[in-house]
């Protein structure tokens, strides 16, 4: 009778077999090892100069998921205009293929020359700044990354002028859009001690005139001071989404910012993104900006869930996910209602407004979904969320394993390396999730701009 594995071993043998005890050096080794496989893995998603490109995109792609206008059509008008972009053929006679930013000038083109009855442009009221969009989850392997990455690409690829802010320290989704971050000095970072360091001036300004002594700027704050946006921004090979990106030392932000607030308690730190975003101008320069959070409800989170519009928060069809994703909740209900306890008390004493966290949506999202095997615990989810659960469930197919693999989103596959079913089947999960978003987000414009005409 054959017995399972474990009970075959034996103290000699595993002793044998057991490495050197590890010590701290063999942290930095593995980390080595890592970051020589990651750049192998890397450079399957690079083009010859070393960054990584976009593929081309074809006139059955444009005309069947870009630009609502039939093939026929398409061709005419090219024929028509020779102003346009004309594609490529890599065969005598063979498919015209484009960029992005050609599909970009053509959908602009057809928008002013098109039928009016044809969404060739995406929603986007004029006067109202951008939505910002957190992506957030405490369980670490919920797609929360993935999902911020593809919704950028979704909306890039819908025609919308996207900022994608990596908040997370690992830095996975600059390395998805092929960002490089030296430092924490081209993250985040030093819009939160701008915002800080602007604070302190401005304290120190009534300690003068009080005839305090002022407290003392350090060289970071100072050089913090002369940062913007700007000089954080990236392009990306993407021509519509950029980035302002995130390695390991912008996890120092979780050991400072609690040392500023200390120091000046007066400083509202929930604030200083969205603050510094708006002050430098980038809520105007684009349409939607996604917030990709590191998975802990820390100060860089708070940061990025106090500056969203929108809340999404991606889970799978599981126990411990459902229970893990519960907790997130509480957290984040004991969390924003301390913060407005706490500043309430003075707000009132002192006759001013009152701080009142308020986001335009909150929905889960499941993500990774196997219809075979999780169908009744998405179905008990449901009922018990309701509204809050998005009823669109992320499936997981063949065509997202195979993206993920060679570096890529799956709007970056190139639909010739899979037969044309499996990339329309692989792309139907993540364009309904897009599009349950994109109603959310027009929605959300919708009632500004209706509240702004009754007010």
């Amino acid at each position: 009778m054959d017995h399972p594995p474990y009970f075959s071993i034996t103290p000699d043998k595993a002793r044998a077999e057991l490495e050197a005890p590890v010590g701290t050096q063999k942290f930095l080794t593995i980390s080595e090892a890592c970051t020589r496989g990651m750049g192998d893995l890397a450079t399957r998603g690079l083009g010859e100069e070393g960054k990584k490109s976009l593929r081309l995109f074809s006139t059955w792609e444009i005309t069947k998921y870009l630009i609502p206008v039939a093939q026929a059509h398409f061709r005419r008008v090219l024929k028509a205009n020779p102003e346009l972009p004309q594609g490529r053929s890599e065969t005598e006679g063979g498919a015209k293929w484009f960029t992005l930013d050609e599909v970009l000038r053509l959908r602009a083109f057809f928008a002013a020359e098109g039928s009016k009855a044809k969404e060739y442009l995406p929603y986007r009221p004029k006067g109202r700044p951008a939505k910002m969009v957190a992506v957030a989850n405490f369980k670490g392997g919920v797609g929360k990354t993935s999902t911020a990455a593809h919704l950028a690409m979704s909306a890039a690829l819908d025609g919308y002028r996207v900022l994608v802010i990596d908040l997370d320290s690992q830095g996975s989704m600059t390395s998805i859009f092929g960002g490089k971050v030296e430092d924490e000095w081209q993250t985040v970072f030093p819009l939160l001690a701008r915002h800080y360091a602007d604070h302190l001036q401005g304290e120190n300004r009534a300690r003068v005139s009080r005839g305090e002594t002022p407290q003392p700027l350090d060289d970071a704050l100072s050089d913090a001071r002369e940062i913007t946006s700007d000089d954080l921004i990236q392009k990306t090979h993407w021509p519509n989404i950029d980035l302002i990106g995130a390695q390991l030392n912008l996890y120092w932000a979780e050991f400072q910012i609690p040392v500023w607030r200390m120091a000046a308690r007066g400083w509202k730190l929930w604030d200083a993104l969205t603050d510094r975003l708006e002050a430098d101008g980038v809520l105007d320069n684009y349409d939607v900006i996604f917030l990709d959070t590191p998975p802990a409800l820390g100060y860089l989170t708070i940061n990025g869930l106090a500056a969203a519009d929108i809340l999404l928060v991606p889970l799978g069809a599981s126990f411990l996910e459902f229970d893990s994703t519960g907790r997130f909740f509480d957290m984040l209900h004991a969390t924003f209602s301390s913060i407005e306890d706490g500043e309430n008390v003075a707000a009132r004493a002192l006759g001013q407004p009152e701080v009142n966290f308020e986001w335009d949506a909150v929905r889960a999202v499941i993500t990774r979904f196997d219809s075979t095997q999780q169908a009744e615990m998405a179905a008990l989810m449901q009922a018990y969320l309701g509204p809050t659960l998005s009823p669109h469930r992320q499936g997981f197919t063949a065509l997202i394993g195979q993206a993920g693999e060679s570096v890529n989103g799956i709007y970056e596959a190139d639909y010739r390396d899979f037969n044309r079913e499996t990339y329309a089947r692989g792309r139907e999960t993540f364009d309904e999730t897009y599009a349950a978003f994109k109603k959310l987000l027009i929605g959300a414009w919708a009632r500004d701009v209706a509240e702004e005409g009754a007010s």
